[in-house]
């Protein structure tokens, strides 16, 4: 790997473009690098993992909304969209925004952590998009993930954006769009254009996922992705975008991050290096925010040791800075200990979590956010009782950049009315690859069939299995494999109109 300076350099001092974060992020795009076997096994997995959250969240609201939306735009050879088989098909941008939607509802795929956030498998939908409507094959699919990854990840480990209220999808939409540029092989300058397009439309407040949080939490990286698909048409029709979109005097290095002053050290891959990125994120094997799939494991664990929950007194949670104070007590948001929340309130409310952790000893995407057992009284209760704390311990293992060392999991200190204290910790969870139990495909597989159990015929939940693990070698009519068909009974449809399902008719205004 190579470290990038990355610095603010006013038009007095323009940078030359060899010397430009962007430019060095498409260089590593259109390199033509193998894919390692162990990258392409990771890639297989996530996509696996991508389509069992997708499915499993099929029926809900926004996914709902995002589809009827995509199934507006259809185009012949376009793109699939979960929910259909591989003859229904729409562009791919808004296959890109519809898949993109129903991967990150339920916020249950893969994440990596260092100086941002990120969900790298958000990249999935958008390349995968383009690879099925510009005829790629599974070998030129996987390079463009493995870039996609790669791109995500290193912006994560430079680039803080929540420090300044940015959402971490500006991020995403530079490494999508570097990752379609590996995958249709367009040189660097078309890639440059590229990258500094997706970076400038995809720059938002963290509003989205602060206080009430709304859908849009899950349509934020999927409109990331569509943005993306969207600059790279653009910039292979010989549009130029802003620059230098990181290094320039009003740029959003500049005006949005660290200011004028600021300096990154951003980590690439040099010529010829393997984009291995993938490896280093991790998968939930519980559906709620990072950060606390390590404690809820812990949880289990503990809820063991208490046999009244009215004997507890308090509960103490010692964990790192981010945990605190973004879906802990020091976001000082009420809605964090409200029943009446949102499910996406609740998955990141690491009180409400714990609270549900300890009691049940098992966590379930869709019945641990319930309402009913949201109100139960013993669990509000309980979950007001309980409180985090940063530990500069945990936040120094949080950012540590050995992997051994690295943590995101913390300290559970329960009292008791009577003074006994039961205290455990643990910093990774059972599944991350340093864990007790670290995932492999078996369980990869096993996710996809446990959620997707009941909502797909069998048949076709094997079918895509074998599609998918056949990945590297597909041939370009077979991508359109890589879709899951519902029954059609089994598929909600939207009960609301918006724009995109009326005609003009003449007849006057829309009643």
């Amino acid at each position: 790997m190579i470290l990038h300076d990355v610095r603010v350099h006013p038009e007095a001092d323009r940078l030359p473009r060899a010397q430009q974060l962007a430019w060095k992020i498409a260089a590593v795009a259109a390199d033509p690098v193998a894919v390692d076997a162990d990258v392409a096994e990771m890639i297989v997995n996530r996509v696996i993992d991508n389509a069992s959250v997708a499915i499993a969240a099929i029926n809900r609201h926004p996914v709902v909304t995002a589809r009827m939306q995509a199934m507006a735009h259809p185009r012949a050879g376009g793109a699939t969209v979960f929910g259909f088989g591989p003859d229904v098909r729409v562009h791919a941008e808004w296959a890109a925004w519809a898949n993109g939607t129903a991967v990150r509802e339920l916020d249950y795929h893969d994440t990596f952590l260092a100086a941002e956030y990120s969900h790298p498998g958000d990249n999935i939908p958008p390349i995968l998009a383009v690879a099925q409507q510009c005829g790629a094959d599974g070998a030129a699919l996987l390079r463009g993930l493995a870039t996609g990854y790669e791109i995500q990840v290193d912006l994560v480990r430079a680039i803080c954006l929540h420090k300044h209220k940015i959402d971490h999808v500006a991020h995403l939409g530079p490494s999508a769009a570097a990752g379609i540029g590996t995958l249709l092989g367009l040189p660097t300058d078309i890639i440059y254009q590229s990258v500094q397009h997706a970076l400038h439309v995809t720059t938002a407040t963290r509003q989205s996922r602060k206080g009430e949080i709304s859908s849009w939490k899950a349509y934020a990286p999927s409109h990331a992705g569509k943005l993306a698909v969207e600059a790279v048409d653009r910039a292979m029709r010989g549009e130029g975008a802003p620059s230098p979109i990181y290094e320039g005097e009003d740029s959003v290095i500049a005006w949005m991050l660290d200011g004028p002053k600021a300096q990154y050290a951003v980590p690439l891959p040099g010529p010829g290096e393997a984009k291995r990125a993938i490896l280093d994120t991790y998968t939930k094997e519980h559906s709620a925010e990072y950060q606390s799939q390590a404690l809820i494991d812990l949880a289990f664990r503990m809820g063991k040791r208490v046999t009244d929950w009215d004997d507890v007194a308090s509960i103490l949670i010692h964990t790192s800075h981010h945990t605190h104070y973004v879906i802990g007590t020091g976001a000082n948001d009420p809605q964090k200990f409200d029943p009446t929340a949102s499910r996406e309130t609740l998955d990141h409310s690491i009180m409400y979590i714990v609270a549900v952790a300890l009691q049940d000893g098992a966590w379930h995407h869709a019945l641990s956010y319930a309402p009913e057992r949201a109100r139960r009284p013993a669990t509000v209760a309980l979950w007001h009782k309980i409180a985090t704390t940063e530990d500069p311990e945990w936040t120094r293992r949080y950012h540590a950049e050995d992997a051994r060392v690295k943590a995101f999991g913390g300290r559970i200190v329960i009292t008791l009315k009577d003074g006994q204290v039961i205290a455990d910790e643990m910093a990774v969870a059972n599944a991350h690859s340093l864990g007790a139990t670290p995932w492999q495909r078996a369980d990869y597989i096993r996710k996809f069939r446990t959620l997707t159990e009941g909502v797909l015929d069998t048949a076709e939940a094997e079918r895509f299995l074998q599609v998918a693990q056949a990945l590297p070698h597909l041939r370009p009519h077979e991508l359109a494999g890589l879709t899951i068909a519902l029954p059609q009974d089994r598929l909600v449809q939207a009960s609301e109109r918006g724009i995109f399902d009326f005609h003009a008719t003449g007849s006057g205004p829309i009643s």
